[in-house]
């Protein structure tokens, strides 16, 4: 089975979807923003991106406001926070037909599961961005550092799409990888997402220099980072200790980055507790692998957000 894309919708045009999108957009390529909040904002002023690979603008993105108002298309993108997924089907179906693929650009665990309820797992692609992008006002994006995007399907089908869609990604200046492990690779990430994430929130909302300043933050992380390689091994994901070392390594230069959860958390928005940690830890209980600093991590997320920032 040969597949190629025409169009894309990109469900969730916050920082990540606006970026990856708009680099596709910028290409050339038929991308459609489903937009609520920045709407207005970016029907006047367009898209605009600074990019430490080069910035770019998009002057008259196809937007809109309900996914009926864009139709069926060949490819979305779900770019929205893992708490939005329970519209999941509702805001789909309108842009679905009978070949559409969908592809997820969510942290954690469980994303891939919920597309495929509702579209079947042979439609269903993965995504792990590894960037520092952030929102500054509507329609207007900063990327900082990162930006590689390693892409997979989540059960393959033996036909090559994933290359596909890294070709075509890499051709809008995408630093797009295919694997062919998915689920490997999203334990890869989680080997950033669980410490990081976590304790820029568990710590009251935190930037990522301030955890690496403070030893005792440093060598928890190490701990949890530990646990995470020791969960995905037992799961069959032969994973290195050298990411220990390589994630702490590349965040230094990072500065004051704001973590994904820490923005919700402060912004006070719902946080991705149930992909980034909780499914995790099921996960490795099943394969019988304790998780306890990563448990412990959990219950001072959930107090640090019940207590109300």
């Amino acid at each position: 089975m040969s597949w190629n894309f025409q169009s894309v919708a990109v469900v969730g045009s916050g920082a990540v979807g606006l970026y990856y999108g708009g680099r596709l957009a910028a290409a050339g390529e038929d991308v459609r923003f489903l937009l609520r909040s920045d709407y207005e904002s970016i029907s006047q002023n367009g898209l605009v991106a600074t990019s430490v690979h080069g910035d770019f603008r998009v002057a008259k993105p196809h937007i809109a406001r309900s996914s009926a108002d864009i139709g069926p298309v060949d490819l979305v993108i779900v770019a929205w926070k893992a708490t939005a997924n329970h519209q999941l089907a509702e805001v789909l179906g309108p842009l679905l037909h009978a070949g559409t693929q969908l592809i997820t650009l969510q942290n954690g665990l469980g994303n891939c599961e919920q597309l495929a309820e509702i579209v079947g797992p042979e439609r269903v692609f993965g995504a792990l961005c590894f960037v520092c992008i952030n929102r500054l006002s509507p329609g207007v994006i900063n990327h900082s550092a990162g930006g590689r995007m390693t892409l997979g399907e989540w059960r393959p089908q033996g036909t090559n799409r994933h290359l596909e869609l890294e070709r075509r990604f890499k051709a809008a200046g995408i630093h797009a990888v295919a694997v062919d492990d998915l689920e490997k690779s999203q334990w890869e990430k989680l080997v950033w997402n669980i410490p990081f994430n976590g304790l820029s929130v568990a710590s009251g909302g935190v930037t990522t220099d301030v955890l690496l300043a403070n030893r005792e933050s440093e060598m928890e992380m190490r701990q949890l980072m530990a646990e995470v390689i020791a969960a995905a091994r037992a799961l069959g994901f032969d994973l290195g200790d050298e990411l220990i070392d390589s994630n702490i390594e590349r965040t230094r230069p990072m500065g004051p980055y704001r973590t994904s959860s820490m923005i919700d958390f402060v912004e006070g928005r719902d946080v991705e507790v149930t992909p980034i940690w909780e499914e995790p830890l099921r996960r490795a209980a099943v394969a019988g692998v304790a998780m306890p600093h990563t448990a412990a991590l959990l219950e001072r997320i959930r107090a640090r957000i019940s207590a109300g920032r």
